[in-house]
């Protein structure tokens, strides 16, 4: 039954991934997410049901539309399958619980704000905000988590980002951090709690280092340009790492530095 259930989920997961695919594509180009029906980019001719089915028809097309031919992005998969493993993943840790919805929910908005900051390097208000506010109203009705938990979580988020991006402009003179990834990592507190603000900030910044410095290199050698990295998919990276290691990482931490 355990295997059936995770099945399930996994399918449940990649029916969200498609409908996530076409809040990336729609979102950020002020479109509606509901109609109208998903069509080919190229020739605009309307999916058929058949060719809609996440994950399978992406396949069985070979990648390509019925109609034109034409390339359809593997992104498309890739969303479908990151946000199918990632569901099953929260199954496999909390199961058919109240909480399991509340992170399936949560990892959706982080894998919608990703793919579209990654795209237009903006992180639209409907989603941070309103994740945000959201992850206030579930605190209330969260057990294990307290209400309070979800507003230091939010005030932290916001607050140590927005010091960090003011002192970064005062210096330099020029901005760094936008006002979009303030609020993604107040969002992030309202789910986490500080703790996992903490972790997705310090977590992000070592994994946008590491990644970030390699790209700027390649992209700005013999150009003298800058090269800009958005940093809302490594806070969203992290803050899923949180939910799965993140009470590890800190214990180990603790224990190794602090002697606690």
């Amino acid at each position: 039954m355990h295997i059936t259930y995770s099945i399930v989920v996994f399918i449940l997961g990649a029916v969200i991934g498609s409908f996530l695919n076409v809040c990336i594509y729609r979102i950020p180009r002020k479109k509606s997410i509901i109609r109208p029906s998903s069509a080919c980019p190229a020739c605009e001719k309307p999916v058929r049901f058949y060719d809609n089915i996440p994950l399978v028809s992406y396949l069985v097309l070979k990648g390509k539309c019925r109609d034109c031919g034409a390339g359809i992005s593997f992104r498309y998969f890739l969303v479908e399958l990151i946000t199918a493993v990632i569901f099953t993943m929260i199954y496999r840790r909390w199961g058919l619980s109240y909480e399991f919805f509340i992170q399936i929910f949560f990892t959706a908005i982080l894998i919608a704000i990703s793919f579209i900051d990654y795209d237009f390097q903006i992180i639209p208000d409907i989603l941070s905000i309103g994740g945000m506010v959201a992850g206030l109203i579930i605190s209330f009705f969260r057990p294990g988590f307290r209400v309070m938990d979800a507003v230091y979580g939010v005030l932290v988020g916001g607050g140590v980002l927005f010091i960090i991006a003011y002192g970064y402009q005062l210096i330099t003179k020029r901005e760094g951090m936008g006002g979009g990834d303030i609020k993604l990592l107040a969002m992030i507190g309202s789910f986490s709690g500080f703790k996992g603000v903490l972790f997705s900030l310090i977590g992000g910044s070592v994994v946008g280092t590491l990644i970030g410095i390699p790209l700027m290199l390649m992209k700005g050698k013999g150009e003298g340009t800058r090269y800009a990295i958005p940093f809302g998919p490594f806070l969203s990276i992290c803050a899923v790492m949180y939910l799965f290691f993140g009470p590890g990482v800190i214990h180990a931490f603790n224990t190794l530095f602090l002697h606690r």
